[in-house]
């Protein structure tokens, strides 16, 4: 933000119109509390054919000194009293963005009436269209600034109130909802063919967790007690094709709810909860109080049409999204500058009660190669920035892994850092004291500050961006039987920010015997100057050091390990986690050959070769894991400079190959050992399925006897899409001879079911054999939809899967043309997919200057303020040179 912006552009989080490609940023530091504080909130939403009434009367009260400014976007002023008087023109002003009044006494009634046009609106915020014809209905999406689309307001996450909306509309739209609990419902008597429906949310909240859905929807409902004696209505809408795949999710709630009243002492407040289930979104789900709207993808679930991976994703995020009830609505962010506080501490959350669904370690696996193939990337680019960021342009562009993974990685810290029990006592008292405020995450470290002053040091996890790179040795001294380790800590210098400085990082530490791979000794050592040492006494004999057991730091981590110590630990290793984890030190050290890492694969392949009967037996998910190989993508994360896709794709391709054929006489007896059953959803049924999946497709790869019959009749005779997709995918990467057959009995059997379609569609764009041709032929399909997000990333999400058709002239020509197709359509689905070009100044010569020069043009014609933003730090690379390397 320049300096010259007046206290009012300060607390705008919206900026008002600026030069397209110069947009203002607003600053942490120039955080200034709301002039005016609203108490109450009458809404009236009048839906028409094409457009909507929106009444509104705001009860507000002054706080500080100020204009009463409210903040609009494409809306048409009809109406305007100040406490009950018509306001005349010269006594506010209307610019674009803002509705202000300069004279508004101390209480102040303020009632407008605008007209909206949700009937057109693509954005996908604010209210909204989605869906045609009998499935129509119109959904709000209000976090983070789409309530000003909906009416004039502060739309702001400190400015707090209680909200009463009466909806109206024509009754071909029988369900109206909105926060709350439901006051009031009937026709409307001068109008028989329209009813209406009036809700009252009695907690304070803020404008961004408003939610209303006019539709036709069927229901589920369920209901549950809380501890407190409270009966619940539980209500799951959803078209009434999909309420038979809405079960999973209701089951997924009550699961939540009790799950957060153990762990959390944290009950339900409403007397109903609700969830809608909407096909077009820009977002996962959505924590409006007691009526939650979720992207279709995110809640729906049968074993026919979902896989196992994606079903249970649906149980994290309803999970997800119950949790917000207290970490994010009833205590919120005092600006979006902290909305880390909400989403860091319920990602945590949601992956706390994750890993108690399943295997504990395979949650902390699945968590971190997420933060490792995409957060880590981030940090190591030029979109890096602090998990609280110090200035916006577009608050919408920082909805990144950083705020969301990387902030539960730092709750994770303070947890273990703490304990169980004095963790407990943190979060019992952040309840206490800020339930129905906004806060920052200040407040949220003094809280948990209450038995150790030290968290308050965890401050600069927030404030400092990059990924900490942990470096070690260690000594042994036989003749006093003292082990000595050596940690240092160093982060790269991100652009705009200060030098790093040292963070507290806890390293969780075991000692193994190298006779009886017992552990000899714990320990959680906390790491927080630049280089420290760490002694531990009577070690009789050197050991093998486990360190940053389960990831206990979002860290990287350079110790002076021996290929044999890692092989050590993948067998004699106690936590899953790090068996894990050693095997990917392993395979990256063989695949990063020529970018600091020297390592053959012989060591790795025995080891795998040693463990996997084992591990398979006792625990076929986690040995699906042991299997994993890191994308293309994800190791392109780990090469700063003169990043060649089809030198990464060569050498993972090779890796591969060897691990299938060094196994090959294991895959057909490994098959045998998991043959297809009755449908099942338990963690070990989806632990024989997927690990069948991973053996079908290193079988193909190794040319096993009869590998290829295996694919078809698993996909013939699969009980549910995790087998079916499983051989489908296989077939497809594997170019069998049936696979265009089997592509086209797939769409057949499942063209009605747009979650399954957009598998159809990825699959395809995935394939290791896709060309700019297939990409092109998806995008033009009758059944590709430029209006549904879920539908645009299935194909361009998933072709960013394989680099080296992405980055070449054709294939970014395909990339950078749907984002310009978007940019006025969807400007925050656009801005999202341009972030994914941000490592374009690694690339090996000329992959690079055609890739800037792809991007320069685009800066050239960009016009919302999201793209303007992220393509602005996307082009930073250019000046940081290879300050990443």
């Amino acid at each position: 933000m320049s300096t010259t912006e007046t206290d009012a552009q300060i607390i705008n989080p919206d900026m008002p119109d600026v030069p397209p490609h110069a947009p203002s940023k607003i600053h942490l530091k120039d955080y200034r509390p709301p002039s005016f504080d609203v108490e109450i909130v009458d809404l009236d939403i009048k839906l028409f054919d094409d457009h909507a009434i929106v009444d509104s009367t705001l009860v507000m009260q002054r706080q500080t000194d100020g204009d009463l400014v409210l903040y609009g976007e494409a809306l048409e002023l009809m109406s305007i009293k100040l406490n009950d008087e018509p306001l005349a023109c010269n006594r506010y002003t209307q610019a674009e963005g803002t509705l202000t009044i300069t004279d508004a006494p101390e209480n102040t009634k303020l009632q407008l009436q605008v007209r909206i046009h949700p009937h057109t609106n693509t954005a996908l915020e604010g209210l909204y269209i989605a869906g045609s014809g009998d499935d129509t209905m119109f959904v709000s999406q209000c976090e983070p600034e789409g309530f000003r689309k909906i009416t004039f307001y502060p739309d702001r996450p400190d400015v707090l109130a209680i909200f009463t909306t009466r909806l109206e509309a024509d009754k071909r739209f029988p369900t109206l909802l909105s926060n709350g609990n439901l006051l009031e419902a009937g026709e409307v008597s001068d109008a028989p063919e329209r009813h209406y429906a009036i809700w009252q949310d009695p907690t304070n909240k803020p404008s961004y967790l408003f939610a209303c859905v006019i539709a036709g929807l069927d229901v589920l409902t369920d209901s549950y007690t809380t501890s407190e004696g409270r009966e619940v209505m539980l209500e799951l809408y959803a078209k009434s094709e999909d309420i038979d795949k809405c079960a999973v999710g209701m089951q997924a709630l009550k699961d939540s709810m009790q799950w957060d009243e153990v762990n959390y002492g944290r009950a339900y407040d409403l007397d109903r909860y609700m969830i809608v289930a909407v096909s077009q979104f820009n977002m996962g789900a959505m924590e409006n109080k007691g009526l939650n709207i979720f992207n279709t993808a995110c809640v729906l679930s049968s074993p026919e049409t979902t896989t196992d991976a994606r079903s249970f994703s649906v149980k994290s995020i309803i999970a997800h999204e119950y949790f917000h009830n207290w970490t994010g609505n009833r205590i919120t962010c005092r600006d979006w500058f902290q909305l880390c506080l909400k989403e860091g501490f319920t990602v945590y959350r949601d992956q706390s009660f994750s890993a108690d669904q399943q295997s504990s370690a395979v949650q902390r696996i699945d968590d971190v190669a997420t933060l490792r193939a995409h957060q880590f990337a981030e940090d190591a680019g030029p979109l890096a920035h602090p998990v609280r960021p110090e200035s916006f342009v577009e608050i919408n562009n920082f909805y990144t892994t950083t705020i969301y993974e990387k902030g539960a990685e730092i709750v994770r810290m303070i947890a273990n850092t703490l304990g169980r029990d004095n963790f407990r006592k943190g979060t019992d008292e952040y309840f206490r004291r800020y339930d129905g405020q906004a806060v920052t995450v200040e407040d949220f470290l003094s809280a948990l500050s209450i038995t150790d002053s030290k968290i308050e040091d965890f401050i600069d996890w927030y404030r400092q961006p990059g990924t900490p790179v942990v470096s070690g040795y260690q000594d042994y001294d036989s003749a006093t039987q003292t082990l000595t380790i050596t940690l240092s800590q160093q982060t790269r210098q991100v652009a705009g920010f200060d030098a790093p400085k040292p963070l507290p990082i806890p390293v969780a530490t075991a000692l193994f015997d190298k006779d009886s791979g017992a552990i000899v000794a714990e320990r959680m050592l906390l790491l927080d100057q630049a280089t420290q040492t760490f002694t531990f006494e009577n070690v009789v004999s050197e050991p093998v050091v486990s360190l940053l057991r389960d990831f206990s730091a979002p860290v990287q981590l350079n110790y002076n390990y021996q290929d044999e110590d890692l092989a050590f630990l993948l067998k004699y290793e106690t936590n899953g986690f790090n068996r894990w984890q050693v095997t990917q030190m392993l395979v990256n050290r063989i695949l990063l050959q020529g970018h600091g890492a020297k390592s053959s694969p012989e060591i790795y392949l025995q080891a795998v070769a040693q463990t996997l009967p084992e591990l398979a037996a006792n625990d076929a998910m986690l040995a699906a894991r042991l299997l994993d190989i890191p994308s293309a993508p994800e190791l392109a994360s780990a090469i700063h400079k003169d990043y060649d896709p089809e030198l990464v794709k060569a050498q993972r391709e090779g890796l591969y190959q060897q691990l299938a054929e060094a196994l090959k006489d294991q895959w057909s007896e490994l098959y045998k050992q998991l043959p297809m059953q009755a449908y099942e959803d338990s963690a070990e049924a989806r632990g024989n399925r997927a690990l069948r999946n991973v053996v079908l497709d290193m079988a193909l790869t190794a040319n096993v006897d009869g590998a290829t019959e295996w694919a078809e009749q698993q996909y013939d005779n699969a009980s549910c899409m995790t087998e079916r997709f499983g051989a489908l995918k296989a077939m497809v990467n594997h170019q069998l001879a049936n696979a265009d057959k089997y592509l086209a009995e797939f769409y057949k059997r499942f063209q009605n079911n747009d979650l399954v379609i957009d598998l159809w569609f990825s699959v395809q764009a995935s394939a290791d054999t896709i060309t700019p041709d297939t990409i092109k032929s998806l995008l033009a399909h009758k059944d590709f939809d430029w209006n549904t997000p879920n539908r645009v990333r299935s194909v361009i999400s998933a072709f960013t899967s394989q680099p080296t058709v992405l980055w070449t002239p054709e294939g970014l020509d395909i990339y950078i043309a749907v984002i310009k197709k978007l940019d006025d359509a969807n400007p925050v689905l656009a801005s999202r997919l341009l972030q994914v070009l941000a490592r374009w100044n690694t690339l090996a010569e000329p992959r690079r200057q055609m890739a800037h020069e792809q991007l320069l043009e685009l800066q050239k014609q960009a016009t919302s303020k999201h793209v303007i933003e992220s393509l602005n730090s996307v082009l930073g690379a250019a000046n940081e040179g290879s300050a990443s390397a």
